[in-house]
């Protein structure tokens, strides 16, 4: 399953599959102090001659720079060094546990996340895969997309929900990473 994203500022985006249907809307509003993006998913419209589509929050992401961030979703609360804590030598890794009960670990590589399934055989089975926009220099042009593998469809919700949290810390990363090269370029 491929989701095209509408931006790759994941918490203003809209994911749609490849028939073009939206199936989910993240929003983050501004303002001052800690910020909320909303993850919305498509629902079922009930209404006979009402074509719009209708959308259900599925889940929140509470942003904090120096507190843990706060997941909210399936009517609970959860902190984000307990729900998905950071993992490996250089902290480039985040952990954590489907519905389904199994471990999956979302790796943060300098321009992509990826999902691989934890269950420590190799080689590793790569659940979803995360490729930026390109503009068309090298490869083909497209839009971002997330490519879902059969692994991860049963867990599409909280793959969506964990993606939009590691690909904001991957973009974070990568921004300070431009500014430390930038400042020193300075010198």
């Amino acid at each position: 399953m491929r989701l095209t994203l509408s931006s790759e500022h994941v918490r203003n985006t809209i994911f749609t599959n490849e028939e073009g249907q939206v199936v989910y809307k993240t929003d983050t509003p501004f303002k001052l102090g800690s910020r909320t993006t909303t993850i919305s998913k498509i629902t079922p419209n009930i209404e006979e001659n009402d074509m719009r589509d209708q959308f259900a929050i599925m889940a929140a992401i509470e942003w904090h720079a120096i507190a843990s961030s706060i997941f909210r979703f399936g009517g609970e609360e959860f902190h984000a060094k307990e729900f998905i804590p950071s993992s490996g030598i250089r902290r480039r890794s985040r952990t954590f546990t489907g519905p389904d009960g199994r471990s999956y670990k979302w790796k943060l590589e300098f321009l992509t996340v990826v999902l691989y399934l934890n269950d420590g055989s190799e080689p590793k089975t790569e659940v979803a895969r995360y490729q930026r926009r390109s503009l068309g220099i090298v490869g083909k042009k497209h839009d971002p997309y997330l490519d879902v593998f059969s692994e991860g469809e049963g867990i599409l919700d909280t793959l969506i929900l964990t993606f939009i949290y590691v690909e904001k810390l991957r973009m974070d990363k990568e921004r300070n990473a431009h500014r430390a090269g930038a400042a020193g370029g300075n010198t």
